[in-house]
């Protein structure tokens, strides 16, 4: 039937066809904001699985101090009404991406481009290291385009596509690293807030509620975040909750999949 779902498909995979499709100026306006959406989503999640709450809670990455938000969220919605055409989804995500507006009174207030982006020291020097290794890729991406362009015959030009399209994908990650750097505090371990209290690059403890589980983590910033290293955001659902919080305390986690509460087992610094 028409609006049944494909099989499953990662939002990364869905993220680079839509991209591809793309016009080359075009492309590069969307592929920071449609790149940004997925590594908060999860790369290798599938996107015919995900609903409407799940975009919904991307709104946080639009808090009303930042300038362009509307427009930003723009290229995330039509990447989601592109999948929904294309039939990856079985309806249009974008809508529930809603941005909040900003009030009159915070006309003032500092804008994203402004604000500090906290950081540990192993996430400083590991986007720093990420940075320089994209880098030093720059020649190799010139010389496959140099190849690719020997060919004349551009209509049907595989390798250059591949080739401008990891182009694009290199220079979007390497702006974006080096916009957090620009902006990074790297925060000594203790020197913020109380020894008790859970900060970014704090370790904590947390014990589910629902079944008894523990689970340990690192809390650290959306900037520096990396799956199957043992760390959580603090704009994730777990780490919004437990984020400025003490041992000892229970919390009430908002998730896609419904609220349930865990408690702070415990807290040290890194």
């Amino acid at each position: 039937m028409a609006d049944e779902p494909a099989e499953p498909q990662s939002l990364q995979d869905v993220a680079r066809t839509y991209l591809a499709s793309l016009k080359v100026a075009v492309r590069q306006e969307a592929q920071p904001e449609v790149l940004k959406f997925v590594r908060w989503a999860g790369p290798e999640r599938d996107l015919t699985a995900m609903r409407g709450h799940d975009v919904a809670q991307y709104a946080d990455n639009f808090p009303p101090t930042v300038s362009d938000a509307a427009k930003r969220a723009d290229y995330v919605r039509a990447f989601l009404k592109w999948a929904k055409e294309k039939g990856v989804t079985t309806e249009n995500l974008g809508p529930h991406l809603r941005v909040r507006k900003a009030s009159k009174s915070s006309s003032n207030a500092q804008t994203i481009e402004t604000q500090p982006i906290y950081l540990t020291q192993e996430g400083h020097d590991a986007l720093l290291e990420e940075s320089e290794n994209l880098k030093q890729r720059r020649p190799l991406i010139q010389a496959d385009l140099a190849r690719a362009m020997a060919d004349k015959d551009f209509r049907e030009n595989a390798p250059l596509d591949a080739a401008r399209n990891e182009q694009a994908h290199l220079e979007s990650r390497i702006r974006e690293i080096d916009g957090t750097l620009r902006r990074a505090v790297v925060l000594e371990s203790g020197n913020e807030h109380p020894g008790d209290i859970s900060q970014i690059g704090s370790h904590i403890t947390i014990r589910d509620l629902r079944n008894g589980k523990e689970a340990s983590y690192t809390l650290v910033n959306s900037d520096e975040v990396r799956s199957g290293q043992g760390k959580i955001s603090i704009a994730s659902p777990v780490g919004k909750a437990v984020y400025q919080r003490r041992a000892g305390e229970e919390v009430e986690v908002e998730a896609p999949s419904g609220t349930f509460r865990v408690r702070i087992e415990a807290i040290t610094q890194g």
